[in-house]
């Protein structure tokens, strides 16, 4: 979404593979009720979908009350790339645009990921498949995006990081196969955003991006309205993440092809898309 020019007083504000060590986050479901039991293969009557055949890379959980999807991307199962729309074309604006052009079997999730304006197009630095699209943004300026430090999600083949944008600049080299950038960080170098409150008062549906120490990047949509602060935590707190990177609040969605899940609302601007990789890989 084009970013907010809301005043820095206000802004003070989603497993498969085992998570990290200590006790679960939550045992409920969002609803509440007991998880039930794993659904039976479908009959040779039924009609087979994606989510009855493929392991959800996303889980539900509940951090402080808060109902939350976690999904998590790993370097030997997936690859990440960005997308903002067909070649030569006008960006896709939805996540369902992108369905319909891509094959769901191939997709993990995808999730909108920066900032950008009123066409859709990124504010901030931006790469597609080693072309870079908009370069760093340092500007100064009100809203999330400049609230310093912001930060960028990179990667190439099965590296990927957030970086602080100064960092960045400083110490990355070599383009990567993808990038985007967005703000603020939550979470620098193990450490809460220094302008982030512990539960400020600005509450919104949010999702961000965080890369552990083993590589794997985890995505986080909320459920429902959370703050900056709350988010940052459970980051810190439960993922053990040293840098996070948030992507965006209130047009906040998430496309998970394995349990059918397509968000639909206001118009996003550029697309993080996580791939399976073939098992002959």
């Amino acid at each position: 979404m084009k970013y907010l020019a809301a005043s820095i007083a206000l802004l003070t504000l989603t497993a498969c593979e085992q998570q990290p060590a200590g006790e679960p986050v939550a045992r409920a479901r969002i609803d509440g009720k007991t998880q039930p039991a794993p659904s039976p293969s479908p009959t040779p009557t039924e009609t087979p979908t994606i989510a009855s055949q493929v392991e959800s890379a996303c889980r539900s959980i509940i951090f402080e009350d808060t109902p939350l999807t976690h999904c998590l991307a790993i370097p030997s199962r997936h690859r990440i790339a960005m997308e903002l729309g067909p070649d030569g074309e006008a960006p896709y604006r939805s996540l369902g645009a992108l369905a319909k052009r891509r094959n769901a079997r191939t997709i993990a999730f995808a999730m909108n990921g920066g900032m950008f304006d009123d066409e859709g197009k990124p504010i901030g630095y931006y790469v597609e498949n080693s072309q870079r699209r908009k370069a760093l943004n340092t500007a100064d300026g009100a809203g999330n995006f400049h609230l310093k430090p912001n930060g960028v999600f990179f990667g190439s083949g099965d590296k990927w990081e957030v970086r602080a944008t100064e960092d960045f600049l400083k110490n990355v080299t070599e383009r990567p196969e993808f990038g985007t950038q967005s703000g603020p960080m939550l979470v620098i170098d193990g450490k809460i955003h220094p302008e982030i409150t512990q539960n400020g008062p600005s509450r919104l549906i949010r999702n961000a991006v965080g890369v552990d120490d083993k590589g794997r990047a985890h995505f986080v949509i909320t459920n429902a309205p959370l703050s900056f602060g709350r988010l940052a935590r459970f980051y810190r707190d439960e993922l053990n993440v040293k840098n996070a990177l948030f992507l965006d609040g209130s047009v906040s969605s998430l496309w998970n092809p394995s349990t059918d899940r397509l968000d639909t609302g206001a118009p996003i601007g550029p697309i993080i898309v996580v791939e399976r990789r073939s098992q002959s890989q």
